[in-house]
């Protein structure tokens, strides 16, 4: 078997990277700061929103079903997480641009809390921080992603996946999120995988199913970027098709020192805000947790 760690690790949000702007690819997901050598990232108001809302969704998913709206209610949850992103560290201006996402995040916890569906009933928990198979051994390809949600479905033995949605946009219907995650589920668990969902919590009480495509149409899709990521990366050539554009020149203001350092995440890369500018408020930048 091949190496894992010289393989050329792809996810949904990698390569959603590298199909907007492969600079903005290099950026997010190899360039390392040459002063401390640590990857680098940029925090935003919609970013820091959906990390604090899908920590407190995920921390559920280790509790027993009759656990998980009883021990501790959610919006005391959701508080303490708010801290982490709290003030700068948000990318917030002022008090008042956070709190209009904290009470976004509240609302949507609390009708969580009034509509629980499918987070009341049993879930399948994949082993592991960071489920990953082979896209392709010989290829040296890997697949790898966080599910937000997996319903136990019992009567079929099945699953059904669920990706939370923060922010205020609907996701198009030719996304590659839940073909993907359907990817990762038949190859990290045993469960055949029944539907799949979204929940946009800002707005739907209820998951909304998506039709999913075949899955040798998925896995062809996604084996042909993969490819063309491992090629880039082999050729070192990660130009951006439009000479600069909106996904690439934000992270290049870090590396010309136009953005604030707030200081290091759970991963361990250097997080950065840009000091006042106020973004438009349905910005739906993606989170994976």
């Amino acid at each position: 078997m091949p190496d894992k760690f010289t393989a050329v690790w792809v996810s949904h949000s990698s390569m959603s990277d590298f199909l907007r702007c492969p600079r903005a690819y290099f950026l997010r997901n190899l360039y390392k700061n040459p002063k401390t050598g640590n990857k680098i990232s940029l925090m935003s108001p919609s970013l820091a929103l959906g990390q604090a809302v899908h920590s407190v969704l995920e921390s559920l998913s280790n509790l027993p079903v009759d656990a998980r709206l009883a021990s501790r209610p959610l919006v005391a949850r959701f508080d303490e997480e708010w801290e982490k992103v709290s003030g700068e560290k948000g990318g917030f201006i002022d008090a008042g641009h956070e709190y209009k996402y904290k009470k976004r995040g509240e609302d949507m916890l609390k009708r969580v809390y009034n509509n629980p569906g499918p987070l009341a009933k049993k879930a399948v928990k994949i082993k592991g921080d960071l489920p990953w198979y082979w896209l392709s051994e010989e290829e040296g390809l890997i697949l790898c992603g966080k599910i937000d949600w997996l319903e136990y479905l019992e009567d079929a033995d099945g699953v059904h996946i669920i990706d939370f949605k923060t922010g205020k946009k609907r996701e198009d219907s030719n996304s590659l999120q839940l073909p993907i995650y359907r990817l990762l589920a038949q190859n990290c668990q045993k469960r055949k995988v029944e539907k799949a969902s979204y929940w946009y919590l800002e707005t739907d009480d209820r998951c909304i199913p998506v039709a999913l495509p075949k899955i040798e149409e998925t896995r062809k899709k996604i084996l042909d970027i993969a490819r063309k990521i491992k090629l880039a990366r082999a050729l070192k050539k990660f130009d951006c098709p439009h000479g600069g554009c909106p996904a690439c020149l934000e992270m290049e203001k870090i590396l010309n020192g136009e953005a604030k350092f707030i200081g290091n995440d759970e991963y361990r890369r250097d997080v950065y805000v840009l000091p006042h500018e106020r973004k438009n408020e349905d910005e739906d930048e993606s989170v994976i947790l």
